[in-house]
């Protein structure tokens, strides 16, 4: 198989597009650091596009049609947006699925502690990670603390110029003879990733100073006490905003690329598609992460149970128009793939690897070893996507997360195919996934916006 660089393509109004879209998602990627965030933007951007809340159509008793824009929230962490088609139930939906959480530590519910006058949060990681990468590196806090009263404390410290940052401390090298023996998940123990957030005693303070005065100062500035991380969600984060990486500028560099690199682009070409034939469909959900579980995850009822309030407002639902609707689906599951590095290049079969700027991904063969947990496409939808990729002049790729009996991985797709739909994984290759800092191509950013508008006229 022939495969050409995508910046091989670009001419000048090309490369326009490329950067702005760019931009834009390196703006969305620096200020969406949580699924609660990423949440909150693309509400703001529906609503500035004409989309209305599912929830208000239903307590004003409308109705749904062609044309209509709907949007509908889950918990504040997962997210539809509706653009209404023809024919629901027959023609099904075109949907663009990824998630919005990534991978970070999270706080305890006991979190504020202090150990040798040194104030610490004691956190939880979340995802798969190699602990030892978050190590001495400056972090950021983002969240939300529920208060009994109802009232809800958003929280971002970290991002600012003038804001503090906070950091894991790591052994120092004269003193790491036996650390730097072990293994590589050993090095750093999943106990030990204790957030330094503090070390100035409270004056006259006899017991745990240090921790008096971080409550002083979570009290003065944003109202809370310490019993009300019982009721927080806090996430630690690399701090500081995505850049662009090389002397070329052909790069973007950032924490929380996976996945959503993939969201943002679905969300804008579902936006940029006002008018379609097939109601399209952006699906943006939590805890892929850790397995799509939990009450905002895939693996809710959520994606299910908001069609019947969409099909119900449309003056057509029952329990066998839905199982129709669902099952004449096509949809693009939205991940990244792990692009080929030569640096690492026994863990890839290079033909059959995702190449930095070669265009948008399609997995095929997900799961590992001998397919387990795989979702593995038709070959007839296959088919259906090469004609409308290359009809669009979309720069496209097929890839394999990793040689066989090295690894592998999914997404969501496992779940939606669950309905009888049709189904692939598809995405945007990645360098250091998973690590607190990853990297992607602009080009493979604009080819992917490319291929999930043309999507949407399946």
């Amino acid at each position: 198989m022939i495969r050409e660089n995508a910046w091989n393509r670009y001419n000048e109004d090309d490369l326009s597009k490329l950067e702005a879209l760019s931009a834009d998602y390196i703006d969305f990627l620096s200020e969406g650091k949580t699924e609660r965030e990423c949440t909150d933007l693309l509400v703001e951007m529906a609503e500035s596009k004409g989309y209305r809340n599912l929830d208000d159509v239903i307590k004003s008793g409308d109705t749904l049609k062609k044309g209509d824009k709907v949007y509908a929230v889950n918990m504040g962490k997962a997210l539809m947006i509706l653009n209404i088609g023809e024919d629901i139930v027959n023609r099904g939906m075109n949907i663009l699925g990824g998630h919005i959480d990534s991978p970070r530590l999270d706080l305890k519910q006991n979190p504020l502690t202090e150990k040798a006058e040194y104030a610490y949060f004691d956190t939880h990681y979340y995802g798969g990670i190699k602990k030892y990468q978050w190590v001495t590196i400056p972090m950021a806090i983002h969240g939300v603390v529920c208060k009994k009263d109802g009232t809800k404390v958003k929280i971002a410290i970290g991002e600012k110029e003038d804001d503090p940052v906070f950091f894991i401390s790591d052994l120092l090298i004269h003193l790491a003879k036996d650390q730097i023996q072990k293994k590589a998940n050993e090095v750093i123990e999943g106990e030990a990733l204790d957030v330094i957030i503090g070390s100035r005693p409270l004056k006259d303070e006899e017991k745990d100073p240090v921790k008096a005065n971080i409550l002083r100062i979570l009290k003065e500035t944003y109202g809370i006490e310490e019993n009300d991380f019982i009721s927080a969600e806090l996430e630690v984060v690399p701090a500081g905003r995505a850049r662009e990486a090389g002397f070329d500028r052909s790069m973007i560099f950032g924490y929380g690329h996976d996945d959503r690199c993939c969201s943002y682009p679905s969300a804008i070409a579902v936006f940029d598609s006002p008018d379609v034939q097939t109601t399209a469909c952006g699906l943006f959900v939590d805890k892929e992460e850790i397995g799509s579980v939990g009450a905002t995850g895939m693996e809710s009822r959520f994606f299910e149970n908001t069609m019947r309030e969409v099909l119900d407002r449309m003056g057509i639902y029952s329990e066998l128009n839905l199982a129709r609707c669902l099952r004449n689906c096509r949809m693009l599951s939205s991940d990244v793939d792990a692009a080929y590095d030569p640096l690492y290049a026994d863990r890839f079969d290079r033909d059959n690897a995702s190449l930095m700027g070669y265009g948008l991904v399609f997995c095929k063969y997900t799961g590992s070893g001998g397919k387990g947990g795989s979702n593995d496409a038709n070959a007839e939808y296959l088919a259906k996507l090469r004609k409308v990729m290359d009809d669009n002049n979309v720069a496209y790729q097929t890839a394999e997360l990793g040689a066989v009996d090295k690894g592998g991985g999914g997404t969501i797709a496992y779940i939606l195919s669950l309905y009888g739909m049709e189904v692939i994984d598809s995405g945007i290759a990645v360098l250091s996934m998973h690590a607190p800092w990853e990297t992607i191509s602009k080009a493979d950013l604009y080819e992917a916006y490319k291929g999930y508008k043309a999507f949407l006229t399946l």
